[in-house]
């Protein structure tokens, strides 16, 4: 495991302060030239100074945990949301999952909605996803922070542009991997991926707004996604 230093001088306290982040060691080789463009030293300007100034979330040390718990040897499934949760406590780093004992979001019941009638598997009571991460789903938002009860706030600030770079990442140097696209702007990546060499299973977002519409459920991606992994020889996915 190595440490990403997000660091600024704070020019307003003449303080010097450094936010450490975990991130597994094995998507430093690939992500290092994103670390060192200008524009990732401006978001982590931006980035520190929220967190001074403001309540953001997730914590500071939970922003990089898609990477922490899901290896770059392991990657086997993507799955792309916009934002992080901005409510109390919600937000832990993974798109969709909220830490133990937090109330599930909408967007979160309606997936474990359909992974009921897809796989006939129970309704969980966590909805901590970090069980998905670490058999190799990669629950990445394009904006890896926000302010608190501000959807949206820390976005075109540069994490787009950070997480686009992961996507092309991925589908340059892995093979057969599964991107899950759900909604009109998780749709938008599918112009990074090579289909070529990668699976793109899209339908509406989870949200109630597009699940109500018909959009949603009955999508099946889960089971789909495991026919894909087992036909390419790979551990399905423990839903």
């Amino acid at each position: 495991m190595s440490k990403l230093y997000l660091c600024i001088f704070h020019k307003n306290y003449d303080i010097f302060a450094c936010m450490k982040v975990n991130i597994h060691k094995s998507w430093q080789s690939y992500l290092q030239q994103e670390f060192d463009k200008a524009y990732f030293k401006d978001l982590t300007t931006f980035v520190r100074l929220e967190y001074t100034q403001f309540t953001c979330y997730p914590p500071g040390k939970s922003i990089f945990n898609a990477f922490e718990y899901c290896p770059f040897e392991d990657v086997k499934v993507v799955i792309i949301g916009q934002d992080p949760y901005h409510g109390i406590g919600q937000a832990n780093g993974l798109c969709f999952s909220v830490a133990d004992g937090i109330v599930h979001p909408p967007s979160l019941k309606n997936i474990f909605k359909e992974i009921e009638t897809d796989l006939n598997k129970p309704y969980p009571k966590s909805g901590n996803l970090e069980r998905w991460a670490k058999q190799g789903v990669l629950l990445l938002n394009a904006t890896l922070t926000v302010r608190a009860h501000q959807a949206g706030s820390h976005q075109n600030k540069g994490w787009e542009q950070f997480t686009d770079s992961v996507i092309n990442c991925i589908s340059k140097y892995k093979k057969d991997v599964v991107f899950l696209l759900w909604g009109g702007f998780a749709k938008k990546k599918a112009n990074l991926i090579d289909t070529t060499k990668h699976y793109i299973l899209q339908c509406g977002h989870p949200s109630p707004l597009s699940a109500n519409r018909g959009f949603w459920f009955g999508n099946k991606h889960f089971s789909k996604t495991n026919s894909l992994l087992e036909t390419n020889g790979l551990a399905t996915v423990d839903w």
